[in-house]
């Protein structure tokens, strides 16, 4: 039985989602950044929650944590490394573990960078990853807590994914992300077209996500650090990826 996904607003830009098991009804919410829209989202889809993914333990990705584990009764899945920080585990996930919604399972991928317990959620038979701010779509979360050379092994491992894997993220940053991304990657065709698309898409007030995989290692500057014309554009012709990737972040921390 298949994976149903409802997205939505939460916020200016935060997105929230709503994950759901056809064959046994549980509905997961990947975090829980602010109550009302997740109750309003529920109604909408007529799904009731049992349990919560959390990728981090920001304030905009669990503040309606303890509220929504009170209403609904919900099992809350989240970091072990981040244990300390989020209230009302319980599961606390690693590297590896496997975490199942009904029939529907998600394995967890440790993504330090962006904090330094971040976890994404995937699934191999739904062909969907959950990255919360780890990989936004053309872009990456901040580095907070982590290393260039941690948030860039993260990244790497989130591109090692089948290119047909849908990208979900915890923001809607995709046209900022777009027009920061052509001023490294001019001579990108790919990306060219996709400002294009990102355009028209949020003059209509789309989403733009979900990606994927394979729309991001040709498009995102970040995945595309290892490629020569981004090394040039930051002027580190020659140098490793991971500092092309840090100079990159950089640029865009300064805006």
């Amino acid at each position: 039985m298949p994976l149903s996904i409802h997205q939505f607003a939460i916020g200016s830009d935060n997105l929230g989602v709503l994950i759901h098991d056809e064959a046994t009804g549980r509905t997961a919410s990947i975090d829980a950044g602010e109550e009302a829209p997740i109750l309003a989202a529920l109604k909408e889809t007529g799904w009731i929650l049992t349990d919560l993914f959390i990728t981090h333990h920001h304030g905009d990705h669990i503040a309606a944590l303890q509220p929504l584990k009170e209403r609904f009764g919900a099992r809350v899945v989240a970091p072990f490394a981040d244990a300390h920080r989020i209230p009302g585990i319980d599961l606390a996930v690693r590297e590896g573990d496997i975490v199942d919604l009904g029939e529907t399972g998600f394995s967890i991928l440790e993504t330090p960078g962006h904090t330094i317990g971040h976890i994404a959620y995937y699934s191999e038979a739904a062909k969907v990853v959950f990255a919360g701010d780890t990989l936004f779509s053309l872009g990456c979360g901040r580095l907070f807590e982590g290393t260039p050379q941690q948030m860039w092994a993260s990244l790497a491992k989130l591109a090692r994914l089948p290119d047909d894997t849908l990208l979900y993220c915890g923001h809607e940053y995709t046209l900022s992300n777009a027009r920061f991304a052509v001023r490294f990657d001019a001579g990108n065709e790919a990306l060219k077209q996709r400002l294009s698309d990102v355009e028209a898409l949020r003059s209509k007030g789309e989403f733009t996500i979900p990606s994927t995989i394979g729309l991001e290692k040709a498009t995102n500057p970040f995945l595309r650090a290892a490629e020569p014309a981004l090394a040039q554009a930051v002027g580190l012709t020659g140098h490793p990826a991971v500092e092309v990737f840090a100079a990159l972040r950089e640029a865009k921390n300064k805006g």
